[in-house]
C-alpha cells in the first residue's frame, strides 16, 4: 500500500509539472504584437524565399524541413531516474512528375532523418515495451522512404520503393496526437516483427497497390522485405545493422499486409472531422521460434528452461487488427473523437499475443485556440502465455522468485499548442505499468522494473 501511495504522489507530481508545461505553453501562444506580422503567420519560419518555394511547387517540387526536439524526465521507477533528450531532423520532398518531366499520374517521394540524442533517451531510462517516445531511435543520418507512385486514374494508385508499413497500416488519426511509439507502430507489430517490422526508423523494400471503389472505401495490399535489418544476428540492434537506412534488405521472408478503410460520408464531409474504421492483418512467411518448447533428445518436446538447445520452429506468423476514430461530438471547429485499436497473433511465436489501446482527442479544447489538441490514452501489451509458462519453468528449475511476465500498461496524456502555424509546443504526461511486462530490474534482478511515471515537453518547428 505505501509503494501504491507513493506511485499516486508521484502521479500527482507529473499531473502538476505537467500541468506547469500547459500553461506556459498557452502563455507562449497568446497574441504576438510585432511589427512583421507575417512572421507568425505563415507556415514556415523561413517563408517563402522570395518566392522561390512557390517557383519550386509550380514545377512540382516541394519540401518541408522540420526539427522535433524533446525532453523526458523520468520522476520515479524504471530503470533509472533523470532526464533525456533527443531530437529528429526531418527533411521530405515530394515531387509532382507530370509537372517536373511530363510523366501524367506520377509522383515520387524521399524522407531523410538526422537523429540525435544527449547519450541516453527516455526508453533507456525506463526499459519498456511502449517507447515512450515515438522519435527514439540510434543517432545517426538516415533515409527513410524513396518510392515512385503511379496514379491509377480514379481508381487507386500502386506504389514501390523503400516504404514504411506506418505510414498507412494500422494507424489511428487521433492516436497520432501522442508521443509515445506504442500509439503509432503499436507494439503488437513492433515487438513481434523481425527487425521491429517496416516501421519508423526502419523502412524496407516493398510495393504497395490502392484501390479505392468509392469515396468512402479504400483498400490497400502491401508486400515488404521480412526483415527491414537484411541479415542481422538475434541478439544485435537491427538499427546498427542498418545504420543509414541503405541496406535495402530482400532477407528474412516477406512481409504481406492488407486493410479494407471506411470512412462514412467522406466526400460530404471532406473539411471535417471524419469517423474511420479499419480491417486488415498481415501475414510473415519466415520460420519463428516456439517461445516456450524445444525437441528433447528422445523426440518429445521439453521447455525450453530445460534444454534450450533446439527450440521448435514455426512455419509463418500472423495477426489481425482493427482500429476505430469515432467522432461523437463535433460543433465548428471543436470536435471529440473516440480510439481503439485491438489486435491479436499466435501466442507460441510472439512475445506478445494480444494488443488495446484505446482513448480520446478534443480538438479545439477552448474556443480561442481552435488549432490545438487535448489527447489521452492506454495501451495494454499482453506478454504471451507461453512466454509466460516459460518463466513459470525457469522459476521452478531455478527455485528462485523469478518474476513470471504478464503485461505492460501505458496511460498517456497529452496536450498539443499551436503557438504559431509553424511552431507547436507539447508537454505530455505519461505512466508506464510493469515497464517490459514485469521483468527483472537490470541493476538489482532480485526486483522487478517499478512503474514508471515521465513528464515531457516537446517542441515542433517547421522551417
Amino acid at each position: 500500500m505505501a509503494t501504491l501511495d507513493h506511485g499516486f504522489r508521484l502521479a500527482r507530481q507529473g499531473l502538476w509539472a505537467w500541468s506547469t508545461a500547459l500553461l506556459l505553453a498557452l502563455a507562449a501562444a497568446s497574441p504576438v504584437q510585432a511589427q512583421d506580422q507575417t512572421f507568425w503567420t505563415r507556415d514556415t519560419v523561413t517563408g517563402d524565399w522570395g518566392g522561390a518555394r512557390t517557383r519550386l511547387s509550380n514545377k512540382g517540387i516541394d519540401w518541408s524541413l522540420t526539427y522535433t526536439g524533446e525532453v523526458f524526465g523520468n520522476l520515479s521507477g524504471g530503470i533509472e531516474t533523470g532526464a533525456a533528450y533527443e531530437d529528429l531532423i526531418s527533411l521530405e520532398v515530394d515531387t509532382d512528375l507530370q509537372k517536373l518531366m511530363g510523366w501524367k499520374g506520377g509522383t515520387a517521394h524521399v524522407s531523410l532523418y538526422q537523429i540525435d540524442d544527449g547519450g541516453r533517451n527516455a526508453a533507456d531510462l525506463v526499459g519498456s515495451i511502449s517507447d515512450p517516445s515515438n522519435i527514439d531511435a540510434r543517432p545517426t543520418f538516415r533515409l527513410f522512404t524513396l518510392w515512385v507512385q503511379q496514379q491509377l486514374g480514379d481508381t487507386g494508385s500502386f506504389r514501390v520503393g523503400q516504404l514504411a508499413a506506418d505510414d498507412e497500416f494500422l494507424i489511428s488519426d487521433t492516436a497520432a496526437a501522442l508521443i509515445n511509439g506504442t500509439f503509432g507502430w503499436a507494439n503488437i507489430v513492433a515487438a513481434n516483427l523481425p527487425g521491429g517490422g517496416p516501421g519508423y526508423p526502419l523502412a524496407t523494400p516493398g510495393a504497395r497497390l490502392e484501390l479505392d471503389p468509392s469515396d468512402e472505401v479504400k483498400w490497400l495490399t502491401a508486400v515488404f522485405s521480412g526483415n527491414p535489418a537484411g541479415d542481422c544476428p538475434p541478439d544485435e540492434d537491427p538499427q546498427a545493422c542498418d545504420p543509414h537506412g541503405t541496406t535495402f534488405s530482400f532477407t528474412g521472408g516477406a512481409l504481406l499486409m492488407s486493410e479494407i478503410q471506411f470512412r462514412p460520408g467522406a466526400s460530404a464531409k471532406d473539411d471535417g472531422a471524419q469517423s474511420a474504421y479499419r480491417l486488415g492483418g498481415w501475414y510473415h512467411t519466415a520460420d519463428f521460434t516456439d517461445l516456450e518448447l524445444g525437441n528433447g533428445n528422445k523426440g518429445q518436446r521439453v521447455s525450453l528452461a530445460v534444454d534450450p538447445s533446439d527450440p521448435i520452429e514455426h512455419q509463418g506468423n500472423w495477426g489481425l487488427y482493427g482500429v476505430v476514430d469515432q467522432v461523437v461530438w463535433q460543433n465548428g471547429a471543436s470536435n471529440i473523437t473516440l480510439f481503439w485499436r485491438g489486435s491479436v497473433v499466435p501466442a507460441d511465436r510472439n512475445l506478445l499475443s494480444w494488443y488495446m489501446d484505446g482513448g480520446f482527442g478534443i480538438t479545439a479544447p477552448f474556443r480561442e485556440r481552435p488549432d490545438d489538441v487535448l489527447t489521452f490514452g492506454v495501451a495494454y501489451s499482453n506478454i504471451s502465455p507461453d512466454a509466460s509458462a516459460l518463466d513459470l519453468a525457469t522459476r521452478r528449475i531455478a527455485g528462485s522468485s523469478y518474476p513470471i511476465r504478464n503485461g505492460e500498461t501505458a496511460f498517456e496524456l497529452s496536450y498539443t499548442a499551436q503557438i504559431t502555424p509553424w511552431w507547436t509546443l507539447q508537454p505530455d504526461l505519461q505512466y508506464i505499468v510493469h515497464p517490459g511486462g514485469n521483468v527483472p530490474d537490470p541493476d538489482d534482478p532480485s526486483h522487478v522494473i517499478e512503474n514508471s511515471v515521465l513528464v515531457g515537453l516537446r517542441t515542433t518547428v517547421a522551417f
